[in-house]
């Protein structure tokens, strides 16, 4: 299951990033104060990093822990800054999944770690 994750986190990556671009262009078009695509970016970022993570921890349980907290963070950061970029709600509430799978596959797997 962290594979999985892992890779659609960084295919992810890639659409967030574009869709928060072409957001934080329009912000700064439209010379609003509005953050979203930044934060979009930064949730992709956080997305990238944990995936990455994801892939490379195979039986350690504190890489998927420090898994678990960027999906977190990202989700926050997120969540906390939706304007007019709203496909960003979205993408937070899948960061926010993947964290909770990540908890229960660690909840699962005690006896690996």
């Amino acid at each position: 299951m962290k594979k999985v994750i892992g890779i659609i986190s960084i295919v992810l990556f890639l659409i967030i990033s574009l869709q928060s671009c072409a957001a934080g262009i329009g912000n700064a078009l439209n010379q609003s104060s509005e953050v979203s695509g930044s934060a979009g970016f930064f949730l992709a970022v956080c997305m990238l990093i944990a995936g990455i993570i994801a892939l490379t921890s195979k039986f350690s349980k504190g890489m998927t822990i420090t898994s678990i907290a960027f999906y977190t963070v990202g989700g926050i950061i997120g969540i906390a800054n939706v304007g007019s970029y709203a496909d960003l709600m979205i993408w937070s509430v899948i960061s926010f999944i993947f964290a909770v799978l990540l908890i229960f596959h660690i909840i699962k797997n005690k006896s690996l770690y």
